[in-house]
């Protein structure tokens, strides 16, 4: 399989660097070791009628180039707005700053589904290799598929794409190699929890208090998404990295005790899972939207960690940016 871009990453940064590059009548083709594309844009499916955000739990606007987009999901009935803050559990009522927090109908993956329509994309495939070519990139995944592009976009956690390029034999320039290793991310562990009963949360049904280990607590039903009561928890970066290598079982209990307070009498958790996102919050960014390798063929690195902005809109940016630099590149070549 030959393209002009290989794009490595499925979630909102190669998404909306593939949209971007086939606007300009470049051929693209993404992959993606996941088993949906989204990346962060996670929703699970809990019981008969339970859903979950357990990645991205909603999205904020601040650049222009978003709004425009979430203006037309909008009309289409994609996303709505959840509300404008959360508390954070001092008081009953809201605290809001006036940007309103977005969330996709149907869950978060909802958006992501929507946004790979129409793009040619290889899910459940881990890329194994990369290797550089004189017309570009060649690719192999673990089950020995090859592909090749003239140009390469990565966009996976930073952390997993420099082992990848490193145990592939591809050398960066010496700047951009220390660039790309100042990024830093925090983990999260995340629970989904089933309650039969009702549930207190303030609202709009979420609480957000980065002083708690566990410092997010959400009610999906309360958001929309869900038919059942089932609340996503999730665990700051230090709580999860401390706890990262404990018992299933111990960090399950750690997270339903932050749920158990806002119980409603005789409601109960009757079941919890547990995921694990080692790559979840980018704690230290690259000031630019993406960075392009130096003396490469077209080799260009996005993704949310870029820009400074961070979350989904970070990554949104990024891929902008990043279809449109890969595109200038092959123009240059050409």
């Amino acid at each position: 399989m030959a393209v002009d871009v290989l794009i490595v990453g499925a979630g909102m940064s190669g998404l909306m660097a593939a949209r971007t590059l086939l606007e300009h009548d470049y051929t693209v083709h993404v992959i993606d070791k996941g088993r949906s594309v989204g990346g962060r844009l996670a929703t699970r499916r809990v019981g008969a009628d339970g859903l979950a955000d357990h990645g991205a739990q909603f999205f904020t606007v601040r650049a222009s180039a978003l709004q425009r987009f979430v203006d037309r999901w909008r009309a289409l009935d994609l996303v709505y707005v959840w509300g404008t803050g959360w508390s954070d559990g001092s008081v009953k009522r809201t605290a809001g700053d006036g940007h309103p927090r977005y969330v996709a109908r149907g869950g978060m993956n909802k958006l992501a589904k929507q946004l790979a329509r129409g793009i040619d994309i290889s899910i459940d495939k881990l890329v194994a290799s990369v290797r550089m070519t004189d017309d570009g990139w060649t690719l192999e995944d673990s089950e020995g598929r090859t592909y090749a592009g003239k140009g390469l976009i990565m966009t996976p956690p930073m952390p997993e794409t420099l082992a990848l390029l490193t145990e592939s034999g591809v050398q960066l320039d010496a700047d951009d190699d220390a660039a790309l290793r100042r990024i830093r991310f925090g983990p999260c562990l995340c629970g989904i929890h089933a309650v039969n009963g009702d549930v207190a949360l303030p609202e709009p049904g979420a609480l957000q208090n980065f002083q708690s280990d566990v410092y997010w607590v959400a009610d999906n039903r309360a958001k929309g998404i869900s038919q059942e009561t089932i609340i996503t928890s999730h665990a700051n970066a230090k709580f999860s990295r401390q706890n990262w290598e404990a018992s299933e079982a111990d960090i399950i209990r750690a997270l339903e005790s932050a749920v158990q307070p806002h119980l409603a009498e005789g409601a109960q958790i009757v079941q919890s899972q547990l995921k694990k996102w080692r790559y979840s919050v980018p704690l230290t960014t690259h000031p630019q939207e993406y960075l392009r390798a130096k003396g490469t063929p077209p080799l260009v690195f996005a993704g949310d960690a870029f820009g400074g902005r961070g979350r989904v809109e970070g990554a949104f940016t990024s891929g902008l940016a990043a279809g449109a630099a890969m595109a200038d590149a092959l123009r240059s070549d050409s």
